[in-house]
């Protein structure tokens, strides 16, 4: 059941997105999320380990909180808040670097709701830094609470093949291992990891 207390807007959204997959079936549910949004985003992304703090210079940061309302499969549902704006987020299953994604701004109180009701914990705490090199706007998440130590560099790309400048301070790469994605380290932080 959808939570009274929140918006009307975001009520909607839960109950068009969440309540009526209930006795559809996938394409039917996938044909509603359309119309929701319009033509299906896609998020292709890569995921580096960091390799020293060089990348720090004059870089200014964000903190970001974010839960996921428990799935039972590949898919996301993640809320975040990001300063006074709160976001409802929709994954589908990662094929390779690439996965549909849907994002819709919902009021920070709602949010906060969600975060407390509908989430499982530990929540992920992350300052998020942001830094052009070339033509590229990399993000470079610094992780909090049980995933302190952890510091992760992603960039955001038009196609799968594309080009783009690699930093000094860019890593090994780990957009192909699972752990390493926010909604996993929900579930298994990094602080748990046992090294080899």
């Amino acid at each position: 059941m959808i939570r009274q207390g929140l918006s009307s807007s975001t009520r909607l959204l839960c109950h068009r997105i969440i309540g009526s997959s209930s006795g559809k079936n996938a394409a039917q549910t996938r044909d509603e999320m359309h119309r929701l949004k319009g033509n299906m985003a896609q998020e292709i992304e890569r995921k580096f380990l960091v390799r020293d703090d060089r990348w720090r210079n004059g870089a200014e940061g964000l903190l970001y909180r974010q839960g996921y309302v428990p799935t039972r499969d590949r898919r996301t549902v993640r809320v975040r808040i990001v300063g006074d704006t709160g976001y409802l987020t929709l994954k589908g299953a990662t094929q390779g670097i690439a996965r549909a994604e849907f994002e819709y701004p919902i009021p920070k109180a709602d949010a906060e709701a969600m975060l407390a009701e509908l989430c499982e914990p530990p929540l992920i705490e992350k300052v998020r830094y942001r830094i052009t090199v070339g033509q590229h706007l990399w993000e470079v998440d610094e992780f909090l609470g049980d995933n302190t130590g952890l510091i992760l560099a992603e960039i955001e790309l038009q196609h799968e093949d594309e080009a783009f400048e690699w930093p000094d301070w860019v890593g090994e790469e780990v957009s192909g291992d699972p752990r390493y994605y926010n909604s996993a380290l929900a579930r298994s932080p990094y602080r748990t990891w046992t090294t080899a």
